[in-house]
């Protein structure tokens, strides 16, 4: 099976000199490409000199994480695509289980590893952990972690499972889906594209599926940190996106529900003092509304088969229940 990955990167030559070594020398068994997102540093001209084994594919502009991987991958011949972050390290072997399950589940389609956090070695990392999953209200949250509480690694997720979504950080895709799907939707730009992509393949009747026995480490928020009010923004505003497009039910009900939530997390900011995080929770509703139009002729064209892995709020059980581990669930 033939495999490529693909790191995105856009002006992170510090991180590709860092994180490029652990790359190369454990993937033996694939191509490594660098997709470089328009950069105005010297990152192309850095691995032209240090890395020249790695193949570079240059996009013409900044199209962000969703059309960056979609102009790139146009230009790979691959059975399966591994998007890889620029600021991972991966471990010894960490291709072969996984390579194992594409060969083994003719209808397993996306796959993601063990995401443990680079600085905290021996705890789960917040983009993807143990694998994602989503509530009734359509929020993320993942085996290992919920919300902002993340779970100590002692071996509880080492198994192979059916998950919701895969972690943009580290996904496994085959080609072949991944055309099927028509990518990414661009109107993301960033973040949540991937749960977007998971939402339709799982839809089209595809398994998602997390192992275990892969490992990597994950810096995370290296590009766009956790805490910046854009991030929040592209958060609120793409999960309405993914939502409306894909979810099950009356639509009308669920957008009411998520409007509401959404405000206890603008007087949760509030609390906090965090003006700029309200601000962006505004943003995004306005964002979302503008864009209203689209989602709706999208969402006549896909399935809104799947069932919910959670089907109480997560909101709910976090704040309230205060159940912050995945297994109190």
């Amino acid at each position: 099976m033939k495999t490529a990955i693909v790191i995105l990167n856009w002006n992170g030559k510090k991180l590709l000199e860092q994180f490029l070594p652990s790359v190369i020398q454990h993937s033996n068994e694939a191509e490594i490409y660098v997709a470089d997102n328009a950069s105005t540093d010297d990152s192309v001209a850095f691995i032209k000199t240090t890395f020249p084994t790695i193949k570079i594919i240059q996009n013409k502009e900044n199209g962000g994480y969703a059309k960056g991987y979609n102009e790139a991958l146009k230009n790979i011949e691959a059975d399966v695509f591994c998007l890889l972050n620029s600021d991972v390290e991966v471990t010894k072997k960490w291709l072969t289980p996984i390579i194992d399950t594409f060969n083994a589940e003719e209808n397993t389609a996306i796959i993601q590893p063990k995401i443990l956090d680079y600085n905290k070695r021996d705890y789960f990392e917040y983009a993807g952990a143990a694998g994602g999953f989503i509530d009734k209200f359509g929020y993320p949250y993942c085996r290992g972690r919920i919300f902002n509480t993340l779970e100590k690694d002692n071996g509880q997720y080492n198994d192979t499972t059916e998950v919701f979504w895969a972690s943009g950080a580290c996904l496994f895709i085959r080609k072949e889906v991944f055309n099927t799907l028509n990518g990414f939707d661009e109107a993301f730009f960033a973040h949540m594209e991937e749960i977007d992509l998971c939402w339709r393949a799982n839809n089209l009747g595809y398994k998602v599926k997390y192992v275990g026995s892969s490992t990597i480490f994950h810096v995370g928020g290296a590009t766009l940190s956790n805490t910046h009010p854009k991030k929040t923004f592209l958060n609120f505003r793409n999960s309405l996106f993914a939502v409306t497009k894909n979810a099950k039910g009356n639509l009308f009900f669920l957008i009411l529900a998520r409007l509401i939530l959404d405000g206890v997390a603008g007087v949760k900011f509030l609390f906090e003092l965090k003006f700029k995080h309200i601000l962006a929770i505004i943003k995004a509703h306005v964002g979302f509304y503008a864009h209203l139009p689209y989602l709706l002729k999208q969402r006549k064209t896909l399935n809104q088969t799947i069932k919910y892995y959670q089907k109480t709020s997560i909101v709910f059980a976090y704040f309230v229940n205060k159940n912050t581990l995945y297994k109190s669930l």
